[in-house]
């Protein structure tokens, strides 16, 4: 079984990148994500499409899922149109995340209202980029926000140096975006020799010792890797089962990704 954490099941879905307004083809990753276990769902306005694409693969299973979806607007006259049209698309959002800091302090004002009348369970806050870490630091030190959002994986772990002790102080949930480097970590996979020693942690592929590798830091509630392949879902929510990797093995996968 996959463990669940703060915000549910361990692995979610991402839909950077993925299926975009293919609502076939979402309806297959998405069906697929859930009967695997997978709960947790993010999108954006960002993402051409996704959103509207994933509300209608939702659609007949909408109980079994959580929503994450975010504002990326630098108005509040456009963040409140994003709002609606998700409400129009998800009939609620559990997690609504203010993406890249865009005017967070202007949109806040507006989200906690919604929040505080029980319409948003939680807010969250998110950037991609490290040089943007501490202003994202700054926002979660206001402790408006209830969730963050950060990119985190061997070749990214700037995270570590201020934000995930920062959110553990904190109490704030933390979901993982690129875990696998948006895909460059996967372009030259490690021989079956060399995930061995990893086995005995369930580790059948390169893929999932990344994803646990992520995920054996109890500072993170959830991963959300992306992927446009239904059978690609099942091979990740199994790396979201202990047992967790310890000291040695999290230096091994680094190794292997160097």
């Amino acid at each position: 079984m996959i463990e669940e954490r703060r915000l549910g099941p361990v692995v979610g879905l991402g839909t950077w990148n993925t299926f975009g307004s293919d609502a076939g083809n979402a309806r297959e990753v998405v069906g697929a994500a859930l009967d695997a276990g997978i709960r947790l769902f993010d999108s954006s306005p960002m993402y051409r499409g996704a959103e509207q694409s994933l509300g209608r693969a939702l659609a007949w299973r909408r109980d079994d899922a959580t929503v994450a979806t975010k504002i990326w607007a630098q108005s509040v006259e456009e963040g409140r149109e994003q709002y609606a049209r998700q409400v129009e698309w998800f009939g609620r959002v559990a997690i609504e995340q203010i993406h890249n800091l865009a005017a967070w302090r202007e949109q806040l004002e507006w989200l906690e209202p919604e929040r505080a009348e029980g319409r948003i369970d939680k807010l969250g806050v998110t950037h991609y980029q490290a040089r943007s870490f501490d202003e994202l630091a700054t926002a979660l030190r206001t402790r408006r926000f209830d969730v963050v959002q950060l990119p985190y994986n061997p070749h990214e772990r700037e995270a570590e140096d201020e934000l995930l002790p920062l959110a553990a102080e904190l109490g704030v949930a933390v979901i993982v975006m690129r875990p696998f480097g948006e895909g460059a970590l996967l372009r030259q996979p490690p021989s079956e020799d060399e995930l061995a020693p990893l086995r005995a942690f369930g580790v059948e592929t390169w893929p999932q010792a990344l994803l646990k590798w992520v995920l054996s830091d109890e500072r993170v509630d959830v991963a959300i890797p992306a992927t446009s392949r239904a059978e690609r879902t099942a091979e990740n929510a199994r790396a979201g089962e202990p047992p967790w990797f310890g000291p040695d093995e999290r230096a091994l996968v680094a190794e292997l990704a160097s």
